[in-house]
C-alpha cells in the first residue's frame, strides 16, 4: 500500500510517501513560506522524483489537527482535492498522535505540546510501545488546556515525560514535573509520522472518504470567539 501523507498543522510543512510502512521519500520545509504556496507543489515534486503520480497512491493521509487553523485547513483541503476525483480513501490523523510517533521510547511517557496561544497548549499523553510499535498507546484525548494545568495532568501518571512539539520551550521551563527533551528535529511534526499513524488506522478500519474528511480544531478560531463575544455583549445590553 502506497501512502501520501501531508503535514501542515504547525510552522513546518512536509510531505512523505511510504509503501507498507517503509519510507520512500520525505520533504520538509521550515523556511517561513506559507503552506498554501508550498504544500501541493512539494507533494507533486516528491511524487515525480519517485516516478509516481497521485493516481498511484492507495491512501491519502493528513495531519487533521489540532494546530494552526489555517495550516490545518490547507492540509485537509489539499488531501480532499487529491483524493476526491480518484475516489481514494483518506485518513485524518491527530497532529498530537503523529508527534508522539516521532519518539521511539519503549514504555516511556510522551506528551506532545503545541502552542495554542492565550496561555494554552494543545496536548495529549501517550505511552511508547514496549516493542517500539506504532502508534503509541493513547492515555488521554487531545485537549486544549492552560499550561498551568499541565503539571496536574502529568502528575497523575508519574515518572519523567518526554515533551515534543512547538510548545516544548513554553512548557519545559514552566513545569515542575520532570521532563525530557528530544533532539530538535524530533520535536517538529513529520509527514512520515503521519503516514505511520495512518497505516495503523487503516489496518484498524478507520478510513474515511474525501467528502467526510474534516479538520479538528478543539476550540473555536479567533474570528468565531470574537463573534460569540459580540453576541454575548449584545445580549447583555438588551432591555429586559
Amino acid at each position: 500500500m502506497k501512502i501520501l501523507a501531508l503535514e501542515s498543522a504547525a510552522l513546518t510543512a512536509s510531505a512523505a510517501v511510504c509503501e507498507d510502512g517503509r519510507l520512500l521519500g520525505e520533504v520538509l520545509l521550515n523556511n517561513g513560506h506559507t503552506h498554501s504556496e508550498t504544500l501541493l507543489p512539494m507533494a507533486v515534486s516528491l511524487l515525480g522524483t519517485l516516478g509516481l503520480s497521485a493516481d498511484d497512491i492507495d491512501l491519502f493521509a493528513v495531519s487533521a489537527g489540532p494546530g494552526s487553523f489555517t495550516g490545518v485547513r490547507i492540509g485537509v483541503a489539499t488531501v480532499k482535492g487529491l483524493a476526491f476525483g480518484r475516489d481514494k480513501p483518506c485518513v485524518g490523523v491527530s497532529t498530537l498522535e503523529a508527534l508522539a510517533c516521532n519518539l521511539p521510547v519503549p514504555g516511556g511517557l510522551i506528551c506532545p505540546v503545541m502552542n495554542a496561544r492565550r496561555g494554552q497548549v494543545y496536548t495529549a499523553l501517550f505511552r511508547g510501545g514496549e516493542d517500539g510499535g506504532l502508534p503509541p498507546e493513547r492515555l488521554m484525548p487531545d485537549s486544549a488546556i492552560p499550561i498551568a494545568d499541565l503539571d496536574a495532568v502529568l502528575d497523575r501518571y508519574g515518572g519523567p515525560v518526554w515533551l515534543c512539539g512547538d510548545g516544548c520551550g513554553l512548557c519545559a521551563d514552566g513545569l515542575r514535573h520532570p521532563v525530557k527533551l528530544p533532539p530538535d528535529r524530533l520535536r517538529w511534526p513529520s509527514a512520515f509520522s503521519v503516514a505511520q499513524a495512518a497505516l495503523a488506522a487503516c489496518r484498524a478500519g478507520a478510513v474515511t472518504t474525501a467528502e467526510a474528511l474534516k479538520p479538528v480544531y478543539l476550540r473555536p478560531c479567533q474570528a468565531e470567539r470574537e463573534r460569540l463575544a459580540r453576541e454575548r455583549a449584545g445580549a447583555e445590553v438588551q432591555p429586559g
